[in-house]
């Protein structure tokens, strides 16, 4: 097993994504690194998944039909069952307005469309394994009297 391999072990990852093509890419490349990957066409069809499944991150396309990126991630979002999962919105667009309508419905992070492998995974890192490294370091209490 490969430090990737190993690093992305156990990871439930989630692409949501109308085009045959960029589900097929990004499973193989996040396979390939070790992550069980759940995919599904639209938002529609992802929320039944989502619900059973509880992945560890989501990359939601923006524009699909049916239920929208947006529209996806702001139900799981008000969901306080998912709202802790990571939402990366994914779009072939690289405008301002598409990353600031997401940043609103709650996503974390945007990566435009054509990805890289290390854009998959440098996400990952730091929406997810960078935020569960344990600092150890206790919270600041201040007593002020």
């Amino acid at each position: 097993m490969s430090d990737n391999q190993t690093e992305f072990a156990n990871l439930k990852v989630m692409v949501i994504d109308d085009s045959k093509t960029i589900r097929r890419s990004a499973e193989t490349l996040l396979k390939k690194a070790g992550c069980e990957v759940l995919t599904a066409e639209n938002g529609f069809e992802a929320l039944p998944i989502i619900n059973t499944q509880h992945p560890d991150i989501l990359f939601i396309d923006i524009m699909m039909p049916r239920l929208d990126g947006y529209q996806t991630c702001s139900l799981v979002k008000s969901n306080p069952k998912f709202s802790d999962i990571p939402i990366v919105m994914l779009s072939s667009k690289d405008g301002l307005f598409d990353r600031a309508k997401g940043r609103v419905v709650g996503a974390e992070a945007y990566l435009t469309k054509p990805f890289t492998r290390e854009d998959l995974l440098g996400t990952i890192r730091t929406q997810i394994l960078d935020k569960n490294v344990d600092t150890g370091s206790a919270p600041l209490e201040l007593d002020i009297e």
